[in-house]
């Protein structure tokens, strides 16, 4: 009989990297250049040390199921603080919560359909064939504090905060935006042209409401300045 202390769980090395299905549309990859590339700085600042995550359609696995994969939920973006960037040298395949503990601070959802997948709150011992509800594993399996669902047909940004173990609905400031507080921005919508394409971006703000530029942004603003 093999005793519980040889027993190993899979990491990041172990486990798939991919449940098989495709991004869902074209802006998706733009739009997740967009907000890693604009918080970069912050994230430099808040981590002088470096050690900090993000990821991009990547698994979090947070159960053991067979398929692996049904243990998991891709985020279209997600921030974790305070882990190392690599694991033994290597980059994550996916963020595995039983090797690493801590749970992202945010996750984002880019909207492809109709939303309901993004807002399902079905339960493990409710899902059809083991299915559970994208919105309750991330309020009450993985325990993110912030998640936030994006919408571009609707020009629209939903932004929920983890309070007393359950998901509450943020308000809006002044500006339109939701403070992410830890991190000290604010998250909405922004009209523009980014890349090529003249749509509602979702973008970061810092918090007296100036716009995060991105790389390339601050280079144009520093050659007019010049």
């Amino acid at each position: 009989m093999t005793s519980l202390s040889a027993l190993t769980l899979p990491d990041h090395t172990q486990l798939p990297d991919s449940d098989g299905t495709f991004v869902k549309n074209l802006q998706e990859h733009p739009q997740s250049i967009l907000i890693t590339d604009s918080i970069k700085p912050v994230l430099e600042q808040l981590h002088p040390d470096g050690q900090y995550c993000i990821g991009q359609d990547s698994g979090i696995y947070w159960r053991l199921t067979n398929p692996p994969e049904k243990g998991a939920e891709a985020p279209d973006w997600f921030y974790v603080p305070n882990v190392p960037p690599t694991l033994d040298g290597k980059m994550r395949r996916s963020y595995v919560l039983w090797k690493e503990y801590v749970a992202p601070l945010i996750v984002i959802e880019f909207v492809s359909g109709d939303g309901s997948e993004e807002r399902d709150n079905t339960p493990p011992s409710q899902g059809e064939g083991g299915k559970v509800g994208k919105f309750w594993v991330y309020e009450q399996a993985i325990r993110v504090p912030y998640y936030g669902i994006y919408e571009v047909e609707k020009a629209q940004v939903e932004v929920y905060h983890l309070v007393n173990n359950n998901y509450q609905l943020m308000q809006p400031n002044e500006r339109g935006h939701y403070p992410i507080v830890p991190m000290g921005v604010e998250l909405g919508i922004w009209q523009g042209f980014y890349i090529n394409a003249e749509l509602p971006w979702l973008r970061w703000w810092d918090a007296q409401g100036n716009l995060l530029l991105t790389g390339y942004e601050r280079a144009e603003v520093e050659r007019q300045r010049a």
